[in-house]
């Protein structure tokens, strides 16, 4: 007997419609679906009869039921995975199912369907072309400020995940370490409470601090650094000698100065084009 199928089924982020006929046909036909909370899932289930059983599948008893699932797996017995909203294995334990299925040569598919990152990503009106989804930041402040210090330079729009009752001090600490960015919180997308709220770091800040509480799942978008273009030594100093009538070497001190580059390899640069 062959090994079973592991089919990693995104499920929607809250609006029941948003969900395939594919989805919906291998929830039906698996013998069991993985899922992180039956009190959540069962709602979809019963919205669309299906009456497969499941098994519970989290970040708590991942070790145990993991090697429930591969073990059902070998045995030649398929199973769906789901997690509570969107696609499973980002942000949550399925990647641990996954990254161990594949090890062990059991077959994996994917079965494509809501993402809360690239909704978010897409309604925000932040640049899509280049993107880097940073999920979830280190609890402690400290920590936090630090990851958020060493993504200051990232040109690229970044995507994070946030519990609601830290998304306050998310913001300012976002607005702290990374300036005047342009930015979008999205929360409870897809749900009857949906909101969309544009702006910059510290509005949005302002805004969030001035509420009473935050409920629902939360995603931040925030813009990337600007990109900074690069002049060769050549290019810089030719625009420095446009308007300048001191000594090479002043000038070439000055430009060292100002730029950081070589002060000897400036002033060779200077005296070339000033020949």
């Amino acid at each position: 007997m062959g090994y079973g199928t592991l089919y990693v089924v995104a499920t929607p982020l809250g609006n029941l419609e948003d969900i395939t006929f594919r989805a919906v046909r291998v929830l039906k036909e698996a013998p069991v679906i993985a899922c992180e909370d039956t009190r959540r899932t069962v709602k979809l289930l019963n919205r669309y009869e299906i009456r497969t059983p499941m098994v519970v599948f989290h970040e708590y008893n991942k070790a145990r039921a993991g090697s429930g699932i591969l073990r059902r797996l070998r045995e030649g017995e398929s199973v769906a995975l789901v997690s509570d909203a969107g696609t499973p294995a980002i942000s949550d334990p399925g990647y641990d199912l996954v990254r161990d299925a594949v090890a062990e040569g059991i077959p994996v598919e994917v079965i494509p369907g809501p993402s809360a990152l690239v909704a978010s990503l897409v309604v925000s009106g932040l640049p899509t072309d280049h993107f880097a989804f940073e999920g979830f930041l280190p609890n402690r402040p400290v920590r936090r400020r630090k990851a958020l210090a060493a993504l200051s330079r990232e040109t690229r729009t970044m995507i994070f995940y946030e519990s609601p009752h830290r998304l306050a001090s998310f913001l300012a600490d976002a607005s702290a370490e990374l300036g005047e960015r342009r930015a979008c919180v999205v929360r409870e997308l897809t749900k009857v409470h949906e909101e969309i709220v544009r702006g910059t770091l510290s509005e949005l800040s302002a805004e969030i601090a001035g509420r009473s509480s935050v409920l629902g799942e939360v995603t931040v978008v925030v813009a990337g650094a600007p990109k900074t273009v690069e002049l060769s030594v050549e290019e810089i100093v030719r625009a420095a000698i446009e308007d300048a009538s001191g000594s090479s070497r002043d000038l070439a001190k000055e430009i060292a100065e100002r730029t950081g580059l070589s002060r000897k390899e400036v002033y060779e640069e200077i005296l070339r084009q000033r020949k």
